[in-house]
């Protein structure tokens, strides 16, 4: 190969990187990058917003009316300073601020101020509003409005439309449900209901979402972001090359570990995407994975990063006040389906490389383990500090956060200052660094939450008007819809989930998901004899809102990830939602069998067991679904892989139909039928290769 051409593939690689890069930037710190003066006012307010957070986990007391006003104030503040009206350029005269970004107009800075006195208004008169419930004046109901109308605006500049739309949707059928089909039919509200119960009470948008925004998630995508400034995403990615990066197809396996490392702190598939798959993906295709399979791995992956406990994409916090759970109890629920997913995505790599004929990096190109763990072992700290704090005295979340996010600022401090001894460097710049590091970790954590908080407040509208009496007519309808059959009842939902996903962030999705349907999924499988924990149908709702991240043609994981690979977009989503089927089928499983949730199991030899009979199935399914085990399938073994699923996922059933009351036993008989399997396949491969050679 000629230099012209090593260096137009190293142009066309930064070309790809720069793109997926300012797809992040949009989607989580805006579009405009201004000069002069307004330079200073996003940074300015975004460290005010992360140290006003900080503060609410230690020192000021505030009514949690007030957090979440003044959490709403800062977003919307930040929205509308930071992304123009209209993304494409406008050049018509006069008008041509309405997509600017090389500044903030005017109009775009009187907008943010007073979308932020709009959400602080319940503070402002709090007194007042309090006292005249239910009987509002006329200002109220003007700044009622108006907070709801800025509020859609912000969603669909941060967000896209989606969200709005949807919100403008469950408003209009609120007022003309009186006019709706019979089956349809809804009784209505009143305007003064509307605005109060929306705009004035903490039943809309100051409702759950966002508390929990404001109260817990805030300083977990704080901390996140401060762990990512250290630099500990580049040394999850180097510990996981060093482990991984020598075994059959290695960078795919090491993106499977990075990514699963970075879900732990992050809340985002598209940053997760662009954060590893910028090392993980050539390296991938250096290895001999095509473009598009080394785009779809690392999307599948990055995806299934927001299945992961803590975090899990900022949804665990609320599923646990909406499921009146504690947060341990999510976290518990969560992770064996969460580590199965990853055990499996582990075991499709090597499905694939195994297809390619691939082998490992040479172990001279790959970083030293004990090296790369000595010197980022620091980073490791904060997290396991931040697992010790929610399970050995189990904390608060936010209080558990809060602590592990102030060890994790001496870090900071500290760490280029021991680095520039050792080096014999100024320590005086090593201090000065490690400050402009939490600086720009705050800053950049505060930006990250912008679109969460947004979301969260406005999905809180279509959870107020629910509240208003639609949850038993939805009940109704998706009754009506799957004509009282389960299964099609979870059909209907999960398309609806991905659906909607399409163009709601997962937070947003799973928020508007489950106060829609997680109650008629309970209610409903009750009536089909079937037993189904909340928890289980909250998190079936939350599993469908992560999936659409990697579903075509919107997905925009799949858009990071192939500006990187150079692959085309859709092929790349259809290709990483084919890796993804497996995680699709977990949620069906949960539902039917509860003890992949560990709902009532506190026995951690149980726990254990389950997770490898769970873990067999996932791969179980993989190898079926990509017709290749240890080598291509033939039909009878395809059949006794989906068998092995059948045990594996539904042991009580399975039991039932043999006459034996020990579902264990099917668990057994399962994990037998896998061995079988894998025997018979190694005896193939034995007995081809004398004839092939």
């Amino acid at each position: 190969m000629s230099k012209e051409q090593v260096k137009l593939q190293v142009d066309e690689s930064d070309e790809g990187l720069e793109k997926a890069r300012r797809m992040v930037e949009e989607e989580e710190m805006g579009l405009r990058h201004v000069s002069g003066w307004q330079r200073f006012l996003v940074p300015i307010v975004a460290l005010s917003w992360s140290l006003f957070q900080l503060s609410l986990s230690s020192w000021l007391l505030l009514d949690s009316t007030y957090v979440r006003s003044i959490h709403l104030a800062f977003a919307l503040f930040l929205i509308y300073v930071s992304f123009p009206t209209f993304k494409r350029p406008i050049n018509i005269p006069g008008l041509r601020w309405l997509s600017a970004t090389d500044r903030i107009p005017v109009m775009d800075l009187v907008l943010a101020l007073f979308a932020a006195f709009l959400a602080l208004y319940i503070v402002i008169d709090f007194e007042g509003i309090a006292s005249r419930v239910g009987l509002l004046n006329a200002r109220d109901k003007i700044l009622g409005t108006l907070l709801i109308l800025f509020l859609w605006e912000a969603a669909r500049r941060v967000v896209g439309p989606a969200l709005s739309i949807i919100g403008i949707f469950f408003t209009l059928y609120a007022f003309f449900g009186p006019y709706m089909p019979d089956f349809l039919a809804f009784k209505g509200v009143s305007i003064n209901r509307f605005i109060g119960q929306i705009s004035l009470t903490t039943e809309g948008i100051f409702g759950v979402p966002i508390y929990v925004s404001a109260k817990i998630v805030f300083l977990y995508v704080l901390f996140g972001a401060l762990l990512e400034k250290a630099g500990a995403g580049r040394f999850f990615i180097d510990l996981a090359m060093s482990l991984l990066g020598r075994y059959k197809g290695g960078p795919a396996k090491a993106a499977v570990l990075s990514s699963g490392l970075t879900g732990l702190i992050s809340g985002s598939s598209i940053a997760n995407v662009v954060t590893t798959g910028t090392f993980t993906i050539p390296l991938m295709k250096k290895v001999g994975y095509p473009a598009k399979k080394a785009a779809a791995i690392e999307v599948a992956v990055s995806t299934n990063g927001q299945l992961m406990p803590p975090v899990m994409g900022a949804a665990a916090f609320i599923i646990a006040e909406y499921v009146n759970l504690p947060y341990l109890e999510v976290c518990k629920a969560a992770a064996i389906p969460a580590f199965a997913s990853y055990v499996a995505l582990f075991f499709l790599t090597h499905i694939e490389a195994s297809k390619l004929g691939m082998r490992g990096l040479p172990k001279a190109e790959l970083p030293i383990f004990f090296q790369v763990l000595f010197n980022g072992f620091h980073y490791l700290v904060p997290i396991l500090f931040l697992l010790y704090e929610l399970i050995i005295p189990r904390h608060s979340p936010d209080m558990a956060a809060f602590r592990a996010t102030m060890l994790l600022l001496l870090l900071m401090l500290f760490q280029h200052a021991v680095r520039a001894r050792k080096e014999n460097t100024s320590i005086g710049q090593g201090f000065w660094k490690g400050i402009v590091d939490i600086y720009e970790g705050m800053v950049a954590g505060a930006r990250n939450m912008v679109s969460v908080g947004v979301a969260t407040a406005a999905a809180g509208i279509v959870v107020g008007v629910v509240t208003m009496g639609l949850g038993g007519l939805v009940t109704d309808i998706i009754d009506t819809l799957s004509m009282g059959n389960l299964y099609m009842m979870l059909g209907i939902v999960a398309i609806c989930s991905l659906i909607l996903g399409m163009g709601l962030p997962t937070t947003a999705n799973y928020i508007v998901m489950a106060s829609l349907t997680a109650p008629a999924l309970v209610t409903l499988a009750d009536l089909n004899g079937f037993a189904v924990p909340l928890i289980a149908a909250h998190l079936y709702c939350f599993y469908f809102g992560i999936l659409a991240d990697d579903t075509p043609p919107v997905g925009l994981a799949a858009y990071a990830a192939a500006a990187i690979a150079k692959s085309d977009p859709i092929p790349t989503g259809v290709q990483g939602f084919l890796y993804d089927i497996r995680t699709a089928a977990l949620p069906f499983m949960f539902i039917f069998n509860t003890d992949i949730l560990l709902v009532g199991i506190n026995n951690f030899f149980e726990a254990i067991f389950i997770f490898i009979m769970t873990c067999i199935g996932t791969c179980a399914f993989a190898a079926a679904t990509q017709n290749w085990f240890i080598i291509r399938n033939r039909w009878y073994e395809l059949i006794g892989l989906f068998v092995v699923c059948g045990f594996m996922f539904r042991p009580y059933f399975f039991a039932g139909l043999l006459g034996v009351e020990e579902h264990h036993l099917a668990y057994l008989l399962g994990a037998g039928l896998f061995v079988a399997l894998y025997l018979l396949q190694k005896m193939r491969t034995r007995t081809a290769a004398p004839s092939a050679a």
